[in-house]
């Protein structure tokens, strides 16, 4: 039997060996390819939303993905969900936003649900992700979001430290009040890795390896 082909489309290229780690170890019979295009999420700052010509892009990069001989698509940014969802109503093939896995599973574990991220463009668009897969698993739940303000700055000033530091105080703090919580960038998740046992008093879920173990189970 053939085998199947993943087609990756990020916004930044540091998320491509984090994602063949993760492939390597959960789809080893699955090809690869990747589409990177890392002015998206610079533009979507600079505009202040997702503008129609930014989606655009993005359904221009789902249809090249299709057309190299994905079976099934992936696009690893939170913040052009909607984007996604768009395109992918013009494909042959299966396309999934990466965090829609992390969202159904938050939804399954409890009701108050904590989702955190540095940038204001990627947090509307998981928050509103989870309330809809809440009301599509007919769940009431109750949302807690939070900008970990200074931390995306500083990461792209080259101070990580700063970056990791700002983001695990936020999780201690808002691990006192949810069931749950969703990291809405994939760049925030080696922050948990710092975390002593102590801090992670409920569940912290990161996109990249819960989709991936989702694309294991159907692919």
């Amino acid at each position: 039997m053939k085998p199947k082909t993943l087609g990756l489309i990020h916004t930044s290229a540091t998320l491509i060996p984090v994602f063949q780690q993760l492939c390597k170890e959960y789809l080893p019979g699955v090809n690869t390819f990747n589409i990177v295009d890392d002015s998206i999420v610079r533009n979507i700052r600079e505009r202040g939303s997702l503008t129609p010509e930014i989606s655009k892009r993005v359904a221009d990069y789902v249809a090249s993905a299709e057309d190299s001989g994905a079976d099934y698509i992936m696009v690893t940014c939170s913040s052009i969900g909607a984007a996604v969802e768009a395109a992918a109503q013009h494909t042959k093939v299966p396309v999934l936003r990466v965090d829609q896995p992390m969202a159904d599973i938050a939804v399954q574990t409890g009701k108050r649900i904590g989702v955190i991220a540095t940038l204001q463009t990627t947090l509307g668009p998981t928050s509103d992700l989870v309330q809809r897969r809440a009301a599509l698993a007919g769940k009431e739940i109750k949302l807690t979001s939070k900008v970990v303000d200074g931390a995306f700055e500083a990461l792209m000033a080259g101070d990580a430290t700063t970056h990791d530091i700002l983001v695990a105080a936020a999780l201690r703090d808002l691990s006192k009040n949810v069931d749950v919580i969703l990291l809405a960038q994939a760049s925030m998740a080696r922050v948990v890795d710092t975390l002593g046992d102590e801090d992670k008093i409920v569940p912290i879920i990161a996109s990249p390896p819960t989709s991936i173990k989702y694309l294991a189970s159907i692919l």
